[in-house]
């Protein structure tokens, strides 16, 4: 007994000693993470240093702590456009700043609309007689509309610029789905109604082409604008119109092509760019690596410059960005009982007046009719209400839009598809096909229906498709009571059809042009409010203190992103992977089970910053969601 006894302290004993080693090492490791860099806050006379190693939002989504941890791999970096903005505008006017550098080695993209307010932004700081430079491996359609505001736009030699242009090839599905004896059927509203169109057939119909040739060619169009307004000297149609004959005029150097269209203004690598940004901003005394220059990084700078002014009323501004959905999910997603609490909690707060950002393709049709009843309850407390469209605004996005006494959108948001559609599986065929049979007895034409095994019966596709009917009256009586319309003026402009934000303007579903400061101003003047006597709120934004720890944890800053820089090669397998993502997104609609959806499908094939499905987690955890 003594024996054992012994035997026992020691084991409790080498177990306490791994237990004090494990937690020295940890806070260690803590530590030096910690000290590894200046703190937030802590800010540098030299260049403002915006690495972009992901996309631009409107929303970052949450990072759960949990799963970060134990996958030990962060997401795609997410930047809020309106964070980049901020950074940018306190950068023109502060003294430490000497110029702006944008390393968009790793950037993978972001909506239209936010590519122009940031790249506003960069002229900004321009007129303030500041630099602005970019470098990056590759250029393709978003990193060039940033880049054409710099005044220096560097590649590097083993790099280039594509630019493609909107559009693109998609999947359909009624051939695999009649292959594995699936039935998909569908109750719609509207002959535009697209997103209903991949499980119905195998090809685009000559509505939904035209509805988004139309659409795509206006975007193009603002595009190419665009760019020549930013950057004069550059040959966007000599880029776009035969890019193989371009490049071979260049003998396949595509640097060598990019310096010759105007496109870039240098060819060189990361440490001769940044011996240039030396030359500017001087030396980096705590970093000796080729191509370092005297820097602050963008969270430091965020947490240094002043805050927003809280003096006066308060003008509220909430957030509806990605996928509306029913539950509480976001940010990043549109949860409409997470949105809804928010805008309920902000009653008590005496807002002036409440401003609605909307960057949203659509979603359920019982999300977004409770985010649209929780602004309204704000609207009852007699305030104004004002609607600011970001990238987009369609179908559920246009929905929760509909309180508004005055709605901002830019030339290129996408708005418009008002339609409803619901799509339900069913396996009879199949099960049929495994000679699994279906019998029962009914004591009503409903009983036991909808069955997604045996078949519908005529009497319950009947019940679905005149609730589809009536959703869809709904929703035009919402948008002619919102514009002054009569539900048959709407639905001559609806039918599920997209609009770009000039044609929308036409129609009367849009009031003005102007961003989101526009709409803030307008709200402000319509509370009746003069400059100085309000502030703007966001409604519900709580940074995670966590956050940061966490990414520098795992490694996500500077040299471990650049060494992830993207080639044109990397580019183009990064949108391969969007489109799988694009797939499980539209296998989620099929499966998920969601209920009526009011979703913008042309809206997909537009660049927003965030995969098709906008859940986290990866296309593995997408996967398993479906199959679970």
């Amino acid at each position: 007994m003594s024996f054992a006894g012994k035997v026992w302290r020691l084991l409790v004993g080498i177990k306490d000693g791994l237990s004090l080693i494990l937690l020295l090492m940890f806070f260690s490791a803590l530590f030096a993470i910690l000290s590894a860099r200046p703190s937030p806050g802590v800010v540098r006379e030299g260049a403002l240093y915006l690495q972009l190693d992901g996309s631009v939002v409107e929303e970052a989504s949450a990072l759960d702590p949990l799963n970060l941890l134990l996958s030990q791999e962060l997401p795609a970096a997410q930047y809020q456009a309106r964070d980049l903005i901020a950074a940018l505008d306190a950068a023109a006017t502060d003294d430490r700043i000497k110029a702006v550098v944008l390393d968009l080695s790793a950037f993978t993209g972001g909506g239209h609309i936010h590519m122009q307010e940031v790249g506003a932004a960069m002229d900004r700081v321009r007129k303030a007689k500041k630099p602005v430079l970019t470098f990056a491996l590759a250029y393709t359609d978003d990193s060039m509309m940033l880049a054409a505001h710099a005044s220096e736009v560097w590649v590097d030699p083993l790099g280039g610029a594509l630019i493609m242009g909107p559009g693109g090839q998609r999947l359909y599905y009624k051939g695999l789905l009649d292959y594995l004896k699936v039935n998909a059927r569908v109750y719609r509203v509207g002959t535009y109604k697209s997103a209903v169109e991949p499980y119905m057939r195998n090809d685009m119909s000559p509505e939904a082409r035209e509805n988004a040739q139309a659409l795509y060619s206006s975007i193009w169009e603002e595009y190419k604008a665009k760019i020549r307004s930013a950057r004069p000297k550059a040959q966007i149609d000599r880029v776009t119109t035969d890019p193989a004959a371009w490049l071979k005029e260049n003998l396949g150097d595509n640097a060598r092509a990019a310096l010759s269209a105007g496109l870039v203004d240098k060819v060189g690598d990361w440490e001769a760019f940044g011996k240039h940004v030396a030359s500017i901003v001087g030396e980096d005394p705590f970093d000796g690596s080729p191509g370092a220059f005297a820097k602050t990084e963008l969270q430091p700078w965020l947490a240094a410059i002043r805050p927003a002014s809280t003096g006066g009323k308060a003008i509220g501004i909430v957030t509806i960005a990605g996928e509306i959905s029913d539950g509480e999910a976001g940010p990043g997603e549109a949860g409409g009982a997470r949105i809804s609490q928010i805008l309920d909690d902000a009653l008590t707060d005496n807002l002036a007046a409440l401003v609605v950002r909307v960057d949203s393709p659509g979603g359920t049709i019982t999300g977004s009719e409770a985010i649209r009843r929780a602004i309204m309850r704000q609207k009852r407390k007699g305030i104004p209400i004002v609607v600011s469209m970001g990238n987009y605004a369609a179908s559920g996005g246009y929905w929760v839009s509909t309180p508004a006494d005055r709605i901002f959108a830019e030339p290129e948001t996408v708005t418009g598809s008002i339609g409803v559609y619901g799509v339900v599986p069913t396996f009879e065929k199949a099960l049929a096909n495994w000679g699994v049979g279906t019998d029962g007895v009914s004591t009503t034409p409903l009983s036991g229906q909808p069955d997604i095994l045996a078949g519908f019966t005529p009497q319950i596709e009947s019940v679905l498709q005149q609730t589809v009917e009536h959703e869809y009256g709904v929703f035009l009586s919402l948008v002619a009571k919102s514009r002054g319309m009569t539900p048959q003026q709407v639905d001559r402009i609806g039918q599920g059809r997209v609009w770009d934000g000039g044609s929308a303007r036409q129609l009367g579903l849009v009031d003005q042009f102007g961003d989101l400061d526009a709409a803030i101003q307008w709200a402000a003047q319509k509370a009746g409010l003069k400059q100085g006597n309000w502030h703007a709120k966001y409604l519900g934004s709580r940074p995670d203190p966590y956050a940061t720890l966490i990414q520098r944890m795992l490694g996500s800053e500077s040299e471990s992103a650049r060494a992830g820089s993207r080639d044109l090669f990397a580019t183009v397998a990064g949108r391969e992977q969007a489109r799988i993502g694009q797939a499980i997104g539209d296998v989620s609609r099929l499966m998920g089970g969601s209920g009526a959806q009011a979703y913008c499908l042309e809206c997909a094939a537009l660049p927003s910053g965030k995969p098709a499905n906008p859940r986290p987690g990866g296309l593995t955890a997408q996967f398993l969601r479906l199959v679970r």
